[in-house]
């Protein structure tokens, strides 16, 4: 695999079985692997010394997604804390996955159930197509949710003339087929091209600004008009920003926000030089939060799959683990 490499999505949870569970059932995930992380240089890494942890490891298609719990909190760590109830897609720390679906009726329509009877809330009004003069995005559909626990999730069909390839080559009995990307809030798109693409070596996939009601209905929101732009590896998944021009007043992500928070969400990225990024992270608004790369002992890293990483947060937060095999 051509570097860089987006390894896996994850998120912090208060009950993984629980949401294994859930995603297993209603949007295709298999169970790949349960690790028990006690203290050491991973929990180190993540901010958490001292902490015991869980990463529940789920798989879409060829994607990942790692449920992150912490079974025990480590000696003078703060505790960690919901998702503001108003939280929205404005709001900088916003992010979520956006999966794949061969038939979004079919997929939606499994939801049904749990949203009418309130064990899931809904983002979108009701599943939307884009419209024909929008080039880059027009007939694509869409429907955004939050999961049981308020994480983002998006379920999205790509038209015959949109997506990469492999969405439309992929042969399934289930509707939902893996992980396009994660798109996170950002406030300046100059600036996140700068890291995405100058430091982390990701390459433009798609830059253009939706508006209109079928965006209204998707995002649940009056007046959304959001500059979309998309960073891609070599293969697989990637990143998406998402630049709110309107409406206004989303908040930034709070400067103390911790691994143990339920709004952490990470991007486990394989790079090329782990050193040479630390190096230069500042100089493109990026911050690193492990005091430079962090060399995993054998044993955790047999079960991580890695032996160095380094904790990087991009210009408006959100967090990245950038690892090396």
């Amino acid at each position: 695999m051509s570097l860089p490499s987006i390894h896996s999505y994850g998120f912090t949870c208060r009950d993984a079985e629980a949401l294994a569970s859930f995603y297993g059932s209603h949007l295709g995930f298999q169970r790949r692997s349960c690790l028990e992380i006690e203290g050491g240089p991973y929990a180190a890494l993540l901010g958490l010394p001292g902490s015991a942890l869980k990463l529940l490891r789920l798989e879409l298609g060829s994607e990942q997604l790692e449920l992150l719990e912490i079974t025990r909190l480590g000696p003078g760590l703060r505790a960690g804390r919901n998702l503001p109830a108003d939280s929205s897609s404005i709001d900088l720390w916003f992010q979520h996955i956006c999966i794949v679906v061969s038939d979004l009726t079919a997929a939606a329509a499994g939801l049904q159930p749990l949203l009418e009877r309130g064990a899931l809330q809904s983002i979108s009004t009701a599943p939307q197509t884009l419209p024909a003069w929008n080039q880059a995005a027009g007939g694509i559909q869409a429907f955004k949710f939050h999961d049981p626990e308020g994480h983002c999730l998006e379920l999205l069909q790509f038209p015959a003339d949109k997506g990469e390839a492999r969405w439309h080559q992929l042969q399934s009995a289930s509707p939902y087929l893996g992980i396009d990307h994660s798109a996170i809030g950002n406030a300046d798109t100059e600036r996140s091209c700068h890291f995405y693409e100058g430091l982390l070596g990701l390459r433009l996939g798609g830059d253009g600004v939706n508006h209109g009601p079928e965006q209204d209905g998707l995002d649940g929101l009056q007046g959304a008009r959001v500059r979309i732009t998309g960073h891609r590896c070599p293969q697989g998944p990637g990143i998406e920003c998402l630049n709110y021009l309107s409406p206004g007043g989303g908040r930034p992500l709070p400067a103390d926000q911790s691994a143990a928070d339920v709004a952490h969400w990470q991007v486990r990225l394989e790079v090329a030089d782990l050193e040479g990024i630390a190096a230069k992270a500042e100089a493109y608004g990026g911050r690193c939060l492990s005091g430079g790369v962090i060399h995993i002992d054998p044993e955790q890293a047999s079960q991580l799959g890695f032996h160095a990483a380094l904790q990087l947060r991009d210009p408006d937060g959100h967090q990245l683990q950038l690892i090396r095999a």
